[in-house]
């Protein structure tokens, strides 16, 4: 991701990689962080991370999955005050002739003074 920003010009995004609970804390709850993507384990996101998310309120989430059943559970807990709304699934067939596929989720903050998405 580095070097892509990099092979595009693109000097105002910073990547933070690693465990989730090791860098989702107090130190971006005073951020402006625009966008998040998450590839969670097959476990899904942990409740810690989910409430991290919705007190740094991004504009955007980009939810990667490879278990369906613990992408609607995690979904339903992000739309669930109606602050997010998902914008677009795409399933990804990864691993051909296998039961697995992996889902790409976009997910977008509703601007509280109407229900359009933020969408810059």
């Amino acid at each position: 991701a580095k070097e892509n920003a990099k092979l595009n010009n693109v000097n105002n995004i910073k990547f933070f990689c690693g465990d989730s609970s090791n860098i989702t804390n107090k130190n971006f709850l005073d951020k402006n962080i625009h966008a998040v993507i998450v590839d969670p384990p097959r476990k899904g996101c942990s409740d810690e991370l989910i409430n991290d998310l919705m007190k740094i309120q991004p504009n955007k989430i980009v939810y990667i999955s490879c278990n369906p059943a613990t992408l609607a559970k995690d979904l339903k807990k992000i739309c669930e005050d109606e602050k997010y709304k998902v914008e677009k699934i795409q399933p990804v067939d990864l691993f051909p002739r296998t039961k697995h596929v992996e889902t790409a989720v976009l997910i977008f903050k509703q601007n509280n003074a109407n229900t359009k998405f933020i969408n810059n």
